[in-house]
Order: C-alpha cells, then sequence, then structure tokens
C-alpha cells in the first residue's frame, strides 16, 4: 500500500508541473501543447502522435500497475524506483521553470522563443525529457512487470525520436549558436 501512495504521488507531482505550467502559460495567451498540431512535415506530425499516444498508454498501464501492486521486483528496487521517479519530477520541474515562456509540448509551428542554454541546459540538451525518462523508469522499478516494461522502452523510443525531431527544428531555428551549443552539452547528460 505504501508504494501504491508513493507512486500516485510521484505522478501527481509530475503532472501537476505539466499541467500546471501549462494552464499558467494558457493565461498569458501561449499555446503550449503544440504536439501533432498544425502544418507539420509527415514523418514530425507521426513522431508526436506516435509519442502522445505512447505517453498516454504508459499511463494507463503506470496506473494499471499501480492499482493491481504488481511487480517482480523486490522492495528495495521499488523504493529505488520512487526516489529515480521524484529525481523525475525535480529535474521536470526546474526545467520548467528554466525555460519560462519558451517551454512547449511539440515542435512549435510560429512561435518566438528563446535558446536556453543556462541552469539545468549547462548539463543537458533535454532535461525535461531525461525527466520523463527518469519518472518512466522509476515507476518500472516500483511495479515491474512485462506489460509495463514494454510501455516503458516504447515511450523512452518515441521521446528519443521527437528529441531528434527537435534537435533538427531548433538547427534551423538558431543556426550557429545551438550548433555551438551542441558542441559543448550532450544530449542527455554531460558536457564535452
Amino acid at each position: 500500500m505504501m508504494e501504491q501512495l508513493l507512486a500516485v504521488f510521484a505522478l501527481l507531482s509530475f503532472y501537476g508541473v505539466y499541467f500546471g505550467k501549462l494552464f499558467a502559460q494558457k493565461k498569458q495567451g501561449i499555446k503550449t501543447n503544440q504536439i501533432a498540431k498544425g502544418k507539420k512535415e509527415k514523418k514530425q506530425y507521426r513522431i508526436e502522435r506516435i509519442m502522445g499516444i505512447a505517453t498516454y498508454g504508459i499511463l494507463f498501464v503506470q496506473l494499471l500497475s499501480i492499482a493491481f501492486d504488481y511487480s517482480w521486483l523486490p522492495r528495495n528496487a521499488r523504493f529505488t524506483g520512487f526516489l529515480l521517479a521524484m529525481l523525475g519530477v525535480l529535474l521536470f520541474a526546474v526545467t520548467v521553470w528554466s525555460m519560462k515562456d519558451s517551454w512547449r509540448a511539440g515542435i512549435p509551428e510560429k512561435d518566438k522563443t528563446e535558446l536556453i542554454t543556462e541552469g539545468v541546459y549547462q548539463y543537458s540538451r533535454n532535461p525535461a525529457f531525461l525527466g520523463f525518462d527518469f519518472m518512466y523508469t522509476g515507476i518500472l522499478l516500483m511495479f515491474f512487470n512485462p506489460v509495463l516494461l514494454v510501455f516503458t522502452i516504447f515511450a523512452a523510443i518515441m521521446l528519443h525520436l521527437q528529441i531528434l525531431q527537435e534537435e533538427r527544428f531548433l538547427e534551423g531555428a538558431f543556426g550557429i549558436p545551438y550548433m555551438e551549443y551542441k558542441q559543448k552539452v550532450f544530449r542527455y547528460l554531460g558536457r564535452r
């Protein structure tokens, strides 16, 4: 029961940050959720659409796994999973805060945003996605089962494909400053 409460707390915290920022930006007239919206290239649209399905799908499977309190792993792995999930929440919250009004879900079609390279972005070009990965992996460790494993891997792959699309967009939008930043900071974690 304790693991279930901890997992629900982690998920509520994570999605609270996500939807809190979404609504705060909406009040400012900023359209944050741009996943598979607008006129996008077929490949980009398809990746964003499937990524959206993957992120909703994993949440559904996570909630089922939590409800049935199903796990193949021992209790200490479950506690480690909670810590990793909360690290994901913290990283995601810091990322959203660091991006200020430049944060978007999906690739913006027309919005003018800033290239953020300070704060947590000094150590990761994609800290929000890393936060998602930590959260997903943490919940997986807490309620390890084959179905959740498959959904976690699928979601992580789709997030990675989205990162590749966003990098291409950022190269075009910001040019040399982004290319220089890319040379200094790794995609997921670390500096050169």
